[in-house]
């Protein structure tokens, strides 16, 4: 998405209108291309071209635009001049707010509707000047690259400053736009080259290794992407979302948080089939239903968050169930799979006790379950008939500290040295605590953060203030509270400590993750203390959608308890202090996903730590030692089951074993 990108593809709709608003022309289509031009006069067009249909040239002087509506990749222009109205629908929601704020830079910079328009006199001699070099009047060219100077320009004209031609808000309209109070974070700014998640106008940038898993996406290849916790998967995510068009993109994770987190819903809410317990056939049926049915053949791209939570049965069932439902016999009925996740961190959902945990069961045992033994996807047909492509982040943006990266990297695989436990000893006696922000408990079961919680709340000898949810369906209450982190009610006392649940600002610390403590009530709103500052907490909204494509929302404060917090519900946080105990832990990957929460080894206090509590899956151990061979090939290696299976086969015939150190594609 680069920011000086001055072309978009997308549905388009044009309507001319007569002097009494009839509609006198139309003109529309499925895919056409926007793209910014000059004439020899330097005045600004936008060139609207389609398969099959002449180019057209519209302008840009006298518009209005109508960005509302962005983020579901549609917005207006509306030329006045031209008594024309442009709508735009299906574009990529990024590519879309880039192209906006090209438009909007040159046309603040130029001769358009921003700029100060040019004398007679003045396009007379730019004219001659042209014609002098060869120019015709017809002649166009293509808008020059964005420059800081522009940039800046317009940034000062988004935020208010004003110019000769867009004066500058009121001060008594600043004032209602700012709540009337000075305890609201920085507004965003709404120019930024590349605005990060959180939409602070912090730029953050995509490395290389994350531009070519976008490519990958947008090529339709079909692929999964790993890394370890901290190397931004989620943030990539979100721009692959933004970079493709709306419909026919799904956007799914295998937990409600997980999806609230990238503007999506539950993989088994999309799918319809339930937990996929039932028969292949029974799942048919219930994908066959009207709205899941729709859904499912409207599907072109499937995004998988979280897919290390999803169990091989299931994946393989909606591979079937796609298949069927689309009537189409390719890999997941053709549809386009974008899968993200770490299978290092926690399993799927549902799993028999770990039978690859080193030194808990005999080998025997290990062998008698493999039969009721929940599967990784990576272990299914499915995903080795589907995926096309794999790529690894490797870069860490979380923790800067390489002594911490280096340890969490060896936690992750079970590695656990002497020197590793030593060091991660030695912080129990760490004072981690600041400015009376103690430090957040991560626990295994939620029972017991919940039991913590309350015990906390109830000690505190303040008044309790409780605030309830205003959810857009009373009946969804219990679906809501799966997905949102936000509670239905909340109670809450000064002295309190609380987890801040929105991105307000990542250059001053309010970031989903941020605690701090209650110090007030303010017209009935908690007055919070974060680390660098106060802040008024006001109510948020959240937006979920559902399988039907119905959108729930909840209005409630951004805000949860923080004393304790669970494991599970900690994935895509990160945390400035955490307690550990880590003697409850019964999944591989558990104590590498707490301890990846933290940032430093400064911020962290491990107690009663005990080097048989980390381990890794000897499967997923496996499946990470093929992947990297595979990435390291540019992802031109047969499948892992295939060679165990051709193995067995050799072994049978009684072909000796040399000749497994050929390549595969040599042997007959």
């Amino acid at each position: 998405m680069d920011p000086n990108d001055a072309s978009l593809t997308s549905a388009v709709n044009l309507e001319w209108n007569d002097a009494h608003g009839t509609t006198t022309r139309k003109f529309a289509h499925k895919e056409a291309t926007l793209r910014l031009i000059r004439n020899a006069l330097k005045e600004m067009f936008l060139e609207v071209s389609a398969p099959k249909t002449s180019t057209m040239q519209l302008k840009l002087r006298g518009v209005q635009v109508h960005s509302k509506f962005m983020a579901e990749g549609k917005a207006s222009i509306k030329f006045n001049d031209e008594k024309c109205t442009l709508f735009l629908s299906n574009a990529p929601p990024g590519l879309l707010v880039q192209f906006l704020k090209v438009v909007f830079v040159k046309l603040t910079n130029g001769n358009g509707a921003g700029g100060q328009p040019k004398s007679k006199d003045e396009l007379l001699k730019q004219s001659r000047a042209q014609m002098l070099a060869g120019k015709s009047m017809n002649q166009y060219d293509d808008v020059s690259p964005v420059t800081t100077t522009e940039l800046n320009r317009a940034r000062k004209l988004a935020t208010g400053k004003g110019s000769l031609t867009t004066p500058s808000p009121s001060q008594k309209r600043k004032r209602l736009s700012d709540g009337g109070t000075g305890d609201r974070p920085k507004p965003k700014k709404l120019l930024s080259e590349n605005v990060d998640e959180a939409g602070s106008g912090d730029a953050i940038q995509l490395n290389e290794e994350q531009k070519r898993i976008l490519s990958a996406s947008q090529s339709g290849q079909s692929l999964f992407f790993t890394g370890s916790a901290g190397t931004g998967k989620s943030f990539l995510l979100r721009k692959i979302i933004a970079a493709l068009p709306p419909d026919g993109t799904i956007a799914t994770a295998s937990t409600g948080v997980a999806a609230c987190l990238i503007g999506g819903t539950t993989l088994h809410s999309f799918a319809g089939i339930g937990t996929g317990d039932a028969t292949l056939q029974n799942c048919y049926e219930k994908a066959s239903r009207p709205n899941t049915a729709q859904a499912w053949r409207k599907c072109k791209r499937l995004i998988i968050d979280e897919i290390s939570m999803i169990e091989a049965d299931f994946f393989e069932k909606i591979e079937a169930v796609a298949r069927y439902v689309r009537k189409n016999d390719k890999p997941f009925g053709g549809i386009q799979l974008i899968l993200c996740g770490d299978f290092f961190q926690l399993p799927p959902v549902g799993r028999l006790p770990d039978r690859s945990r080193p030194g808990q069961y005999s080998q025997d045992a290990q062998q008698d379950d493999e039969s009721g033994r929940v599967r990784f996807c990576f272990e299914s047909k499915a995903w080795r008939e589907c995926i096309q492509a794999s790529y690894e982040l490797t870069i860490v943006h979380r923790q800067r500290d390489q002594e911490f990266i280096s340890i969490l990297n060896s936690i992750r695989i079970g590695r656990v040295t002497d020197e590793i436990s030593e060091r991660l000893r030695k912080t129990a006696s760490q004072r981690i605590e600041t400015e009376g922000i103690l430090a957040t408990q991560l626990c295994s079961h939620t029972s017991e953060v919940d039991a913590i919680n309350q015990a906390k709340l109830e000690a505190l000898r303040t008044e309790a203030k409780l605030f309830e949810a205003k959810d857009s369906d009373p009946y969804s209450v219990k679906q809501l509270d799966m997905m949102l982190q936000a509670p239905a009610k909340l109670t809450l006392k000064i002295g309190a400590q609380v987890m801040l649940l929105k991105n307000y600002n990542i250059s001053e610390g309010l970031v989903n993750g941020a605690r701090g403590v209650i110090v007030n009530f303010v017209q009935g709103l908690p007055l919070v203390k974060f680390k660098r500052r106060e802040l008024l907490i006001r109510h948020e909204k959240w937006s979920v959608k559902t399988g039907s494509g119905m959108v729930l929302t909840r209005i409630q404060l951004p805000l949860k308890l923080a004393w304790a917090f669970s494991i599970h519900k900690s994935q895509g946080l990160t945390l400035d202090c955490v307690e550990l105990s880590l003697s409850k832990v019964f999944e591989a990957g558990q104590a590498y996903v707490a301890l990846s929460r933290a940032q430093s080894l400064d911020s962290i206090r491990v107690l009663d730590f005990d080097l048989r509590q980390v381990w890794a899956n000897t499967k997923v151990l496996e499946y990470y030692r093929y992947l990297r061979k595979m990435i390291a090939n540019g992802n031109h290696m047969e499948p892992v089951a295939v060679k165990r299976k051709l193995k067995k086969s050799l072994s049978a015939m009684g072909l000796s074993k040399s000749i497994m150190d050929k390549p595969l594609m040599t042997i007959k």
